[in-house]
Order: C-alpha cells, then structure tokens, then sequence
C-alpha cells in the first residue's frame, strides 16, 4: 500500500545498533523471545492494573536488561493470541528505562492492533494512539489502516471506519491523502461493503481523484460479494478515465469469476489475458494468474485441467511458485486422492521449493481427512525439524480431526501444549473446536471441560458466540454443575453481548 502523505511529527532516529556482547559466566547470553513469552504468560496476573505492569515491568528487567525492538516485536506476535498478556507486556515495556527499550513506531502500530481487537476498542486504541505524540513518534503508514480494518472487518462497524478517516485531520492533525481513502475503501472492500466503498468514491471524487489502486479496490469489492458485473463495470470506467488498467486488476477479476463460481467466464477472461499479453504486458499472465486458475479450477472438481495448466505455465515462460504448488496440493487433498497430493509435494521438494507453513497445512489436513492422523503428526513433526514454525490453523486442523477420530486425549494433550505457549497460543478457533467437541458425548466432566474452556478463553480476550455460550450453560445446569454454571452466569451478566434474547 503505497505511504500516506507525511504525519505532522518527525520520527525519531532509530538507535545505533551495536554488535552483540560475546556471552561469558558473567555475562549470560540474551532471553529469547519465546523465554520472555514465557515469563509473561506465566506472570501472576493478565490485569492490566498498575501494580501488575510494574511487576511485570522489574521482572522483565531482571531477564532482559535490553530488549531491543525487533525482540519486544517478536513477544508480542508470540502472545498475539492472548491479547490481554501482550497489552499487559507492551504496558511493561513503556516502564522499562530508556536504556532498556527505546520505544519504535512499529510496536505501537502493533499494540494498536491488539487493542482493536479487544471489547471497547474505542477506549484502547485512543489511549495507545496518544502515545505517539507523547513520546515524538510519528504515525506510520500503516497505523490508520489498522484501526479502518479492525473496525470494518472484526468489529463490522464500517461507519466507525469511515467515520474515523473523515476526523483525521481535526483529532490527529493527519491529512487526509489518497493513499488513507484507498486504504479506507480497501478495509470496506473486504467487509463486504462494496457499495459503500463505491458511494464514497462518488462522493468525494473530486478531493480524492481515483488512481488506479482505487479501482483495484472497488474491483475487489464486488469480486467479494460475488458481482463481477459490476467489477468489469470499474474496469470500464478506468479505462475511460485514461488509466490503464495494471497485471493485479486482471487478476482481481479472473480470482473473482472463480470466486463466483463462473467457471466458462473466468476460462475466457484468461485465454483473453494470453492472447492480449502478446501485445500488452500488463495483461500477460503472471505466477499470480496461473495459481488463480490451477486454484479455481481444482476447486470446481477440474482437476485434469488443473495439472494441464500447472505443466503448461513453465512452457509459457511461467515457473510455478511455491504459492502456485500449495495451490495445486490444496486442491487435489479436497477434490483427490491425497497421495497424489504427497507425491506433488515431494515433486517439489526435489526442485528445490521449499516448502513453506502453508504447504505442510494444507497437506496435514488432506492427511488428516482421510484418517492418516498418525501421518499427519509425522508430517508435523518433519516441519519442525526442518525449520519451519506450525502456526495455529496447523494446531487447530491436527485438533479438529482427533476430535473426530475419537482420539480426544490426543486432542487435548496438542491444546495443552498450545496454551503453555511452546510454539503457538490456541485463538477462538481452538477453543470453538474444543467446546463443539464437548457435547459429543455430553458427559459431565466433557460440559466442565467446555465451560473451562469458555473462561479460558474470555480471559484471553476472545467472546464466544452467545448461541455457543448458552449452549455450554444449559449443558452445565443439565448435568448440575453449580459452581461453574454461577460462574458463566456472573459473565453473562457481565457481557451483555452473551444474554439471552427473550421475545415476546
């Protein structure tokens, strides 16, 4: 995304960086990271109350006297799924002296994001948003993005958006450049809200004159909500209005044909693409176009097509990446045979691809729905070893299917080391998985297990869905588990987004 135009304040110098003290008896070797995690989830209290961010602030201190930015960044992605502990640590980080930390932008856009997610984001991202003025530091290109995407997407409140980008100016002294509309129109576009993002480009053409991201924007609004008619409408209207259209608009369309399951439609717009990329480069299929088609094709059950397409590109003077190879895995794991899918991987493999977090995902689940969980978790475990980090959907798919394998020790024995934090932290998927698979056998200890769950997972900031939430509570007062049924009905009184609707 390209920058907005520059903030009112300039950002201060980074610090000199100095090469690495030589670790000796007296000088241990610096905490990494995962350490520091650690020694934040496992402080006494995720309050986030004065006494414990000083705490939490000397204990840091004690582990880490230095902790340098790109270290404060890599503790709060690993406690990015217990937001309540990374907002607890950034709190700590503002209390460490200047010699131990020098606060960056970059962390605060970080913090701000976390913020967001949380109940009451007004309140938070307004409070972590004045630090950047208290401590001299301009707003980064991304720090407004965040926040129009956070509340348009995961809050679903556009207006908040919206009304957020047209007060810049006046609550942040920020001009109101056309890098932040486009930005604003992107974060509606991916709520769904094609048409508001459209009515705003009307409305305000004049100050904000549409470049070509702008109509990539619109374009990739209506592909989401599956009106392509309308997408080659902005594709028409950017040509009359003398911009030409680049590679991404072709393939903003192309991906929504497929997405709109227009099959004949989205075959003719790439044999068009080929046939006009003789003349014109920027319609000449890229990497980018053939994993769209090998991807919409599989998808649609094609998948003879799909691989003719997938041999063909290197023809055209196209080598596949490892983006177009997960693709073509993906595809043949949900509509094949997944040994297949393994011989592709291992194909890639001897090319010299490397396979990446998503290649070992998709493959552990096509494992997985065929019943290989055993293969699975040796295909995990060869994804550690081979330096490559399992991230949480990897943890939630290997929990899912043990689940419905009857494996539920399994199950629970990879939650429990997500939620020590050894590699990733569980996020509400898990913990929706994990409840879902309580009422199977709808035993006592399974709905007390359930309704740990939900505590679990409203401590670390997550709301559960209320139809899910009373489920668990009627389940609870079913099998006469009184203590735990106060408990969930003190948070219902609490969240007034988990209490019953009643209807006259």
């Amino acid at each position: 995304m390209p920058p907005p135009p520059p903030p009112r304040r300039a950002v201060s110098p980074p610090p000199t960086s100095t090469a690495p003290t030589p670790a000796t008896p007296s000088n241990p070797p610096p905490a990494s990271p995962r350490q520091i995690a650690a020694l934040v989830l496992n402080h006494p209290s995720s309050a986030l109350t004065a006494a414990s961010t000083r705490s939490l602030s000397a204990s840091l201190l004690a582990a880490a006297p230095a902790l340098p930015t790109p270290v404060a960044n890599a503790v709060l992605k690993l406690l990015w799924h217990h937001a309540p502990r990374a907002l607890l640590f950034f709190h700590a980080l503002l209390r460490l002296p200047a010699r131990s930390h020098a606060l960056s932008p970059c962390t605060l856009d970080l913090a701000l994001d976390l913020a967001a997610r949380l109940r009451h984001p007004r309140e938070l991202t307004r409070s972590v948003l004045a630090l950047f003025p208290r401590h001299g530091l301009a707003f980064t290109p991304r720090t407004f993005p965040i926040l129009f995407e956070r509340f348009a997407v995961s809050h679903r409140r556009p207006d908040l958006a919206v009304r957020l980008f047209l007060s810049l100016h006046r609550s942040h002294g920020v001009a109101q450049g056309l890098p932040l509309f486009n930005s604003l129109l992107d974060a509606l576009a991916k709520s769904r809200h094609a048409a508001k993002a459209a009515s705003l480009v009307r409305a305000l053409e004049r100050r904000f004159p549409p470049d070509a991201v702008t109509y990539n924007t619109l374009a990739d609004g209506w592909c989401r909500v599956k009106d392509t008619s309308r997408a080659l409408d902005v594709l028409r209207q950017m040509v009359e209005s003398g911009i030409a259209p680049t590679k991404a608009t072709y393939n903003i369309i192309l991906k929504g044909f497929f997405r709109a399951g227009q099959l004949q439609h989205a075959w003719d717009f790439f044999l068009q693409m080929t046939k006009r990329g003789n003349q014109d480069e920027n319609c000449k299929p890229d990497v980018v176009s053939y994993t769209t088609v090998v991807h919409g094709l599989g998808v649609a059950g094609q998948l003879d097509r799909a691989r003719k397409v997938f041999d063909e590109m290197s023809k055209e003077g196209c080598m596949p990446s490892t983006a177009t190879y997960n693709a073509l895995i993906q595809v043949i794991c949900k509509k094949g045979n997944v040994e297949d899918a393994v011989a592709v991987f291992n194909d890639m493999s001897t090319k010299g691809y490397v396979p990446n977090v998503v290649t070992y995902t998709v493959l552990i689940r096509g494992l997985c729905h065929t019943g290989k969980i055993d293969r699975a978790m040796k295909l995990l475990e060869r994804m550690k070893s081979e330096g490559c980090e399992p991230v949480v959907q990897t943890y939630n798919v290997l929990i899912r299917y043990s689940f419905e394998e009857g494996e539920i020790e399994k199950a629970m024995d990879l939650f429990e080391r997500m939620s020590k934090g050894e590699e990733c932290l569980p996020n509400q998927d898990t913990y929706n998985i994990i409840i879902s698979a309580m009422f199977v056998r709808k035993r006592v200890d399974d709905m007390a297990v359930a309704a740990r769950m939900v505590v679990e997972m409203v401590d670390r900031g997550y709301l559960p869905r209320r139809f899910m939430f009373n489920r668990v509570l009627n389940g609870l007062m079913l099998t006469g588990n009184q203590e735990l049924s106060k408990e969930l009905l003190r948070m219902q009184e609490k969240y007034a987004r988990l209490r019953r609707e009643i209807r006259l």
